[in-house]
Formats: C-alpha cells, structure tokens, sequence
C-alpha cells in the first residue's frame, strides 16, 4: 500500500487487504488477464464502503503475474444516496397519508353520504384540511429543496433583525390570540445588522415561532429576543448575533434533541400531526442557518419548555474581512 492509501484507511488498510472481496478481484485479475471491481463494506472499527478497482498489468503468467488496486472511499456517497432514498420514502408517506384520506372521504361522498348533507359538510371540513396539510408538505419540500441548491453561496445582503421580527410578530397575532399566548418581544437600541438573505431569516424566524405557538402552553408565553452574542464560549469568537424563541410548553426529551433537524423526524409523531407540522420546519431552519454560516442551538427542559437560538455573523464584520 502507498501512502495515500495509508493516510485514507491507516489501521483499516490490513483489513481492507484481507477482503475476500478484493481478493475474489485479484484472483479474477490474475487469472484472466482483466480489469475486475469490487464493493467492499468493512464494518469495524466504523462502517465503510470502499469500492476497489483491480487493473491487471501483465497477461496470466504462471508465477502469477502483477495488478495495481485503486481504492475509493465511498462511505459519503452511499451514506447520501441512502439518504436520498430514505427522503424519497418519507415524503412518499407522508403524501400518501392525506391523499388516502381524500379518497377514501371521495368515495364515502358517492356512496353513503351522498343523501347525508350534514355528513357531507363535516367530511369536506376533514378533506379541506387534509388538502391543507398536502399543501403545507409540499411548499416545505420546494422550499427546502430551494435551499440546498444555493446553500454553498453565502448570503450578501444586510438584514435588519428589529425589522423583520416586529413584522412576523403582528403577522402572527391571530394564532397568538386564538391560543391566548402573551408574545414577548425583547429586543435592544442598536443591534447590528446581520449579513442575510432577508426571505429565508424570515423563513427561519416564522418556522421557530409557528413551533412555539402550536406547542407552547396555551395561555402561555412565548418570547422573541435578539441580542449581540459575547464571543466566544459556546459562540464564535467573531462579532453576531443571536435571535432566540421560547416557549412554556412540555419541553422535549433529551435523547431527541440531536435529531430534531433531520427531515420528518418528529419527537412526537401524534401532536405534530394533530397541529399540522410537517416534520420539516427545523430541517429548513439548520440548512438556512449553515448557507448563513451561522449555528443552531436547541435546549430544552421536559416539563419547562424549550428554546431555539440561531447564531449569526454581523454584517459590519464581515464586510470589513471582505475584499475590496
């Protein structure tokens, strides 16, 4: 092995040397004079997928003749395409649920209920709403797709917290109301601009407090609050910002935490159907914090609430690092 094999395996290369894999390749080479692949999985000391190609240099000969090996690391690659897939299957699920319901509320319609008015206005109230919720599904699944194709370009513009968190709470008002949750609104004279894609800190700030009305505690408090971070500690050592949101409600278990920004994962499975979420709101806001190169930070108290903070750079920082 050269080194660049031995930096990419280190240990693991005895290991990827002794797979009967690669080995089938190389005996398949040898004897027939012929390139030969191979997927290697090495389970230990971590999961990896290595796909070898084994390149014969001479034709068969009888003391056996010389092949080169190429190994690629593509651990990442299937890890990805597993992904992909497992997002495809979700997504699939979750559209099939309420679409499954519309038909099946369709075909009740033309038979039983089709003499029912009373039936009728309650089973199209549910089909409205499943509709709705089709709907939701779908604009977070363009919506985060959008996200990830511009996630390598930084945003360029600069963005005024106050402004933007003083709108989405009056946009906010009636679901505040209907819930009779006070909504707090802390921010400081002077807070720096931050550098930002306008739409999508929206994006960010309206997925955060849609989570805190709808499982927050009702007659509750939930509140919004935007400060300048002190470097360093658990934050950069740069100059940002932070916007926090937090809610009074149940809190979320600790063990689910470091999952809650994969897609569709959802700590509770029933109440998030129940209040309509997606299981795509903090998926969208962690790929929006990290195209903002920002960070995310979620703590929770089962039983005393939760809270969402989002780390951002400060404009005037960054434009003063820039070139000119």
């Amino acid at each position: 092995a050269n080194a660049a094999a031995l930096a990419a395996f280190g240990t693991e290369m005895g290991a990827v040397l002794r797979h009967p894999g690669l080995r089938g390749a190389i005996d398949r080479a040898l004897a027939q004079g012929e390139d030969q692949a191979a997927e290697l999985s090495l389970p230990v000391p971590v999961a990896r997928e290595v796909y070898a190609t084994v390149m014969a240099l001479d034709p068969p000969l009888s003391d056996g003749g010389r092949i080169v090996a190429v190994l690629s690391d593509r651990t990442r690659e299937r890890a990805v395409e597993r992904m992909r897939a497992d997002f495809v299957a979700n997504a699939s699920h979750e559209l099939r649920t309420p679409l499954a319901s519309l038909i099946g509320f369709v075909d009740t319609l033309r038979g039983p209920a089709a003499d029912d008015p009373p039936a009728q206005i309650r089973f199209l109230g549910i089909m409205a709403e499943q509709a709705q919720r089709m709907n939701r599904l779908i604009d977070d699944l363009l919506s985060l797709s959008r996200i990830e194709l511009t996630e390598h370009q930084p945003p360029g513009a600069r963005v005024r917290l106050p402004d933007l968190v003083h709108r989405l709470a009056a946009v906010f008002e009636p679901q505040v109301a209907a819930r009779c949750i006070h909504l707090d609104v802390q921010i400081p004279a002077g807070l720096p601009r931050v550098l930002g894609d306008e739409d999508q800190l929206e994006q960010v700030l309206q997925n955060l407090l849609d989570n805190a009305v709808k499982y927050g505690r009702e007659s509750g408090k939930v509140s919004v609050a935007a400060q300048r971070a002190v470097p360093g500690g658990r934050w950069p050592i740069r100059p940002g910002v932070t916007l926090s949101v937090t809610d009074d409600g149940n809190g979320i278990a600790r063990a689910h935490i470091p999952r809650l920004t994969e897609r569709f994962y959802r700590a509770d499975k029933g109440r998030s159907r129940a209040v309509g979420g997606t299981g795509l709101g903090l998926a969208i806001v962690k790929h929006i914090v990290n195209r903002h190169r920002g960070q995310l930070l979620i703590e929770s108290v089962e039983g005393a609430g939760t809270t969402v903070t989002v780390w951002l750079p400060e404009a005037e920082e960054i434009a003063v690092a820039a070139p000119p």
